[in-house]
C-alpha cells in the first residue's frame, strides 16, 4: 500500500518540480504553441475566404463562359443564314447568267440559220435565174421559125429541168 500513499516529502518534491515545469513551459513553450495555434486558425481562416473567394469566381466564370457560347452559337447561326442566302444568290445569278448565256446562243444561231437560210434562197435564185438565161439562150439560138417548133423545143427543156 505504500504505492497508493505518497510520503509527503514525495508529494512536495513532485509539486515543486510541477510548479517549476509548469512556469518554464508557460513562460518559453505556451506562447509559442498559442500563437502557432493563431497562425495556423489564421491560415485556416483565409483558406476558408480564398476558396469562397475562388468558388464565387468560378461561378463568375462558368456565367461567362455561358454567355459566351451563347453568343458563338448565335455567330454561328448567323454565319451559317448569311452563308446560305449568299450560296442561293450566287446559285440564281449563274442560272440567270446560265439563262442569258443560252438566250444569246440560241439568238446567234437563229440568227445564223436566217442568214444560211437566205444564202441558200439567194443561191437558189441565182440559180434559178443562171437557168432562164441558159434555156432563153438555148431557145434563142435554134432560131426556130415554126412556132410549133418552139413549143416542143421549151417542153423537152422544161421536162429536161425537172429530171435535174
Amino acid at each position: 500500500m505504500e504505492l497508493l500513499t505518497p510520503q509527503l516529502g514525495l508529494f512536495v518534491w513532485t509539486l515543486l518540480a510541477f510548479l517549476i515545469m509548469f512556469f518554464l513551459l508557460r513562460k518559453f513553450a505556451w506562447g509559442p504553441i498559442l500563437s502557432s495555434l493563431s497562425a495556423r486558425e489564421q491560415g485556416i481562416a483565409d483558406s476558408l475566404e480564398t476558396a469562397q473567394r475562388v468558388r464565387a469566381e468560378m461561378t463568375q466564370l462558368k456565367s461567362e463562359n455561358e454567355n459566351l457560347l451563347a453568343k458563338a452559337r448565335e455567330e454561328r447561326a448567323q454565319l451559317l443564314k448569311e452563308a446560305r442566302e449568299t450560296r442561293d444568290k450566287i446559285v440564281n445569278e449563274a442560272k440567270d447568267q446560265a439563262k442569258n448565256e443560252a438566250n444569246k446562243i440560241i439568238a446567234e444561231a437563229q440568227a445564223a440559220i436566217n442568214a444560211q437560210k437566205m444564202a441558200a434562197i439567194t443561191e437558189v435564185k441565182n440559180q434559178v435565174g443562171k437557168l432562164v438565161i441558159e434555156v432563153s439562150e438555148k431557145v434563142l439560138r435554134q432560131q426556130l421559125s415554126d412556132k410549133s417548133a418552139q413549143e416542143a423545143h421549151i417542153n423537152g427543156l422544161v421536162n429536161e429541168i425537172k429530171l435535174n
